[in-house]
């Protein structure tokens, strides 16, 4: 799966959807993985959980990501995917930094017990039949503690590993350190995936110095779903072509969500429609349009 420096979608918490992956994997992401979900709410059947598991054909490899901290509910989370088709491996958020999900002990506040996360990834690896187990985490919580126990993880049974080159504490807006992330890889003999703030701009520079075995693209993607093809070289659609994206990924979106798709595209419009003239009185309009037949009529206009 490493064999030529994957590009990997990250997962985005109401923005990285079964319709914008599958648009993503249309421009060159290799890699993609679900929304977050909550193992407490797909072991008790969340119908909303079951939804977001669905994938497209073009995603292939698949990871579901999971966050929780109780490792029997773990364990039940994991059965539960092992009966689902085309999954192709299970990744534990140990990064999320929402105070919601800290105060259930889950995502980055692992960072503070590495003794559970590493009991967490074990019990994955240990009844998951699928063929990877990842982890997904930060340098640490409120300093860089990784370093300490990146090889009990591996040891664990990670496959690999996705590093968020900033702590808890530095959020996303932190200077990311892709030099941390190269040290803790030395120590690993395990994949290790870059993540925070790599674009098509600096790609080359963050593996230079993270020397990582693949990319995960976040927030750089949203907006412009085309960030894959940009860093394997290929030019950036043209103007008419970027309206038809939009409009495909527009319909995608309705015909997953019905009307209440209109709510959904507005966070994908407001940063399709960035640094274009008139933006600010493009957004204020569609913040007010709840009828997709209207809403499209504004995005053919504007675009």
């Amino acid at each position: 799966m490493f064999e030529n420096t994957p590009l990997f979608l990250a997962p985005l918490a109401g923005l990285s959807d079964l319709p914008f992956r599958s648009i993503a994997k249309e421009f060159g992401c290799d890699i993609t993985v679900s929304e977050m979900i909550s193992a407490n709410a797909l072991v008790y059947e969340s119908k909303k959980t079951l939804d977001m598991l669905q994938r497209h054909d073009l995603e292939s490899p698949y990871f579901i990501q999971i966050e929780g901290s109780d490792p029997k509910i773990i364990k039940k989370a994991v059965e539960i995917l092992n009966s689902l088709p085309n999954i192709d491996g299970i990744d534990l958020n140990c990064g999320c930094p929402v105070p919601k999900i800290i105060k259930q002990n889950s995502g980055s506040a692992l960072l503070k017990n590495p003794k559970l996360l590493c009991e967490l990834v074990e019990i994955i690896k240990t009844n998951s039949t699928k063929k990877y187990t990842s982890v997904k985490l930060r340098l640490g919580f409120d300093s860089i503690c990784l370093d300490s126990f990146a090889q009990d993880i591996q040891n664990a049974g990670a496959d690999f590993i996705t590093i968020h080159a900033r702590t808890r504490a530095g959020g996303f807006t932190s200077m990311p350190n892709y030099k941390a992330i190269g040290e803790i890889k030395s120590k690993l003999k395990i994949p290790v995936v870059a993540n925070g703030s790599i674009d098509e701009t600096n790609f080359k520079k963050v593996l230079q110095i993270s020397g990582a075995d693949g990319i995960m693209i976040g927030r750089a993607s949203i907006g412009k779903p085309w960030i894959f093809d940009l860093i394997k070289g290929k030019q950036s659609p043209d103007k008419n072509q970027k309206k038809q994206i939009i409009l495909k990924h527009f319909d995608l979106v309705i015909k997953r969500y019905g009307q209440h798709g209109c709510a959904v595209f507005r966070k994908h419009l407001h940063e399709y429609c960035k640094n274009l003239k008139n933006a600010s009185l493009f957004r204020e309009k569609i913040n007010q349009i709840n009828d997709s037949n209207l809403l499209k009529s504004q995005i053919e206009d504007f675009f």
